[in-house]
């Protein structure tokens, strides 16, 4: 049954509800048929290609001037727009959350008999290959230990939840607080932006018959000049969003596979070999992604998984088991307990600004940032399922396999500082966090899990192994987002095409590797995600439109089938 042909008498909350689709009336005339660019929009991809390369060259040629004005940049975004962006994100989560008791969840994401093309196994697979792997390895361990110490030593608090709830000293109930600060930061939150995001691009494209592309949610503000200059502008915005984001994964990601290869084998970690890294983590990329969503991204994403669980394993059984498995129960308690007060809170001095700024802002900015590209690739491989079973799929299941994560690998590291023999946080991983020595943390826990040299070896060479592989799954699948947004919506863009987007965010990563490292990377990220947000807002408003109008189309559909119930 086609969209046309949908039973008028159906319920506004039933799957067989199927609306009439939006007119698609010159999208396809907009790509190239013959030349390099055929099947892209060759307007946009000129500009956005054209600004990427203005980026690359401006701040390769200049480094220590792109270095000073990125931390200006920053300094400005943090202080004239955080507030913004805190209420933007909870204002998304109630959004969420209201979706899921509304009629509209029984809604089906597509034709009132299309079904879900990948297995709910493959379907999560997908979603945390692409939408955390290289984030959760590098700060899993990290993050919980930074929130744990009590020194205050990089000029803010800590951890200021825990200073106004009592807990500055470094005992169990600053771990725990430490650990739920973890959570907080890659739980509910961040994955609400996600929902949003890529249930809006679903609902678009596979129930109103638009292209799959950030400008369709705008129809029902703008009609059909979605197809036009504004249509463009957003679609742009979503890609550099897209590349920037995924550039700083990279470049977080090569930063913690260097030390990893220099404590394996002695190679040296610093910004030559992250440069070659870049350039052989993207070749992988591009093949992966040349050869489709089906095929390389769901392979690569389901090895991840198995991989994953080896090594989650590991720390399980070499870690203190029984402790572990308690302080996982005993965050998630505190975390639903205290989670919406986290989300409303606003620091009150300076110095609590400051820690919100670095922290909470960033990690808000990086999950807006990633939206369009997480977002647009959710949506593709989540056609046919429900809207309830979205947003409670995407919503849940992700978060709580991180929450697992995080307690296994960051608990472990909290346990050997509580229990470290000069005292906690005396340790030698908490020297590191100090330090800001990230991306060693990880492998310094693990290599205290095993006794034996060949064992830590392995496991080391696993963790490397997931770096590079979850960063490949992310790669390939920013570049077919990027190149499904430059086609006007072709799910299946020609292979030159996302080679050529593939080349354009490894060069990405590695002029913000030269000019600065992290803090050039993290800049550049959240300067991303001030207009993104703005398009994010605007697609929200689309969806909440069209949902309404569907309802109305329903009611008179009802109306007109039932002319003797009174409800004419």
């Amino acid at each position: 049954m086609t969209p046309s042909q949908s039973d008028p008498a159906s319920s506004p909350d039933s799957t067989n509800t199927a609306p009439l689709p939006y007119p698609d009336a010159s999208s396809s005339a907009q790509v190239e048929t013959s030349g390099w660019l055929t099947g892209m929009h060759k307007g946009m991809t000129l500009t956005s290609a054209g600004l990427l390369l203005l980026f690359v060259l401006a701040t390769g040629l200049a480094p220590d001037m792109s270095a000073s004005l990125f931390g200006a940049a920053r300094a400005w975004i943090e202080s004239t727009f955080g507030t913004y962006y805190l209420v933007t994100i909870v204002g998304l989560i109630g959004l969420c959350i209201a979706l899921v008791f509304s009629p509209w969840g029984n809604l089906r994401l597509g034709a009132p008999d299309s079904r879900p093309e990948f297995s709910r196994f493959t379907w999560v697979s997908m979603l945390l290959s692409a939408g955390v792997g290289i984030g959760i390895l590098f700060f899993g361990v990290a993050e919980p230990l930074f929130y744990f110490d009590d020194s205050g030593g990089f000029g803010y608090p800590n951890n200021p939840h825990a200073d106004l709830a009592g807990h500055t000293a470094m005992t169990h109930a600053r771990a725990v607080d430490a650990l739920k600060l973890a959570f907080f930061h890659w739980g509910l939150h961040g994955w609400a932006v996600y929902v949003i995001v890529g249930m809006t691009l679903a609902y678009f494209a596979y129930r109103r018959g638009l292209p799959l592309a950030l400008r369709s949610a705008l129809y029902p503000l703008i009609g059909n000049r979605i197809y036009g200059p504004i249509g463009h502008a957003v679609d742009i915005m979503g890609v550099l969003g897209c590349v920037f984001g995924i550039a700083t994964s990279l470049g977080l990601g090569v930063s913690q596979i260097a030390v990893g290869l220099n404590r394996l084998t002695g190679l040296d970690s610093g910004i030559y070999t992250q440069v070659v890294l870049i350039a052989v983590i993207c070749a992988i990329s591009i093949a992966s992604a040349v050869s489709g969503v089906s095929r390389g991204i769901r392979i690569i994403s389901e090895l991840n998984v198995g991989v994953s669980v080896i090594v989650v394993g590991s720390f399980l059984i070499g870690g203190p088991t029984l402790w572990l498995i308690s302080m996982f129960g005993e965050t998630l308690v505190s975390y639903v307990r205290d989670v919406i007060p986290m989300g409303l809170w606003v620091a009150g001095t300076p110095l609590e600004r400051d820690w919100q700024d670095a922290w909470t802002i960033f990690y808000w900015a990086w999950w807006l940032a990633w939206a369009p590209f997480i977002g647009l690739f959710i949506a593709r491989i989540s056609k046919g399922r429900t809207v309830r079973e979205f947003v409670l799929g995407v919503l849940i299941a992700p978060p709580l396999i991180i929450f697992i994560w995080q307690a296994l690998f960051g608990g472990t590291a909290l346990h050997q500082e509580l229990t470290a023999a000069m005292g906690p946080g005396t340790g030698e991983l908490m020297g590191m966090i100090r330090d800001w020595n990230l991306p060693e943390a990880l492998f310094a826990t693990a290599d205290t899990l095993v006794a034996n040299d060949t064992l830590s070896v392995i496991l080391s060479s696993l963790l490397i192994f997931l770096l590079i592989s979850w960063f490949v799954t992310s790669s390939d699948s920013s570049t077919l987002v990027i190149t499904t947004i430059l086609s006007m919506g072709d799910e299946e863009p020609l292979a030159r095409h996302r080679i050529f987007w593939g080349v354009c965010i490894g060069s990405v990563a590695a002029v913000l590797l030269m000019a600065g490292g992290l803090k050039a990377l993290q800049t550049v990220l959240m300067a991303a995600a001030l207009p993104v947000s703005l398009v994010i807002l605007l697609m929200t408003l689309g969806l909440l439109i069209a949902l309404i109008e569907e309802s109305r189309m329903a009611l008179k559909a009802r109306r007109r089938a039932s002319p003797d119930t009174g409800l004419n």
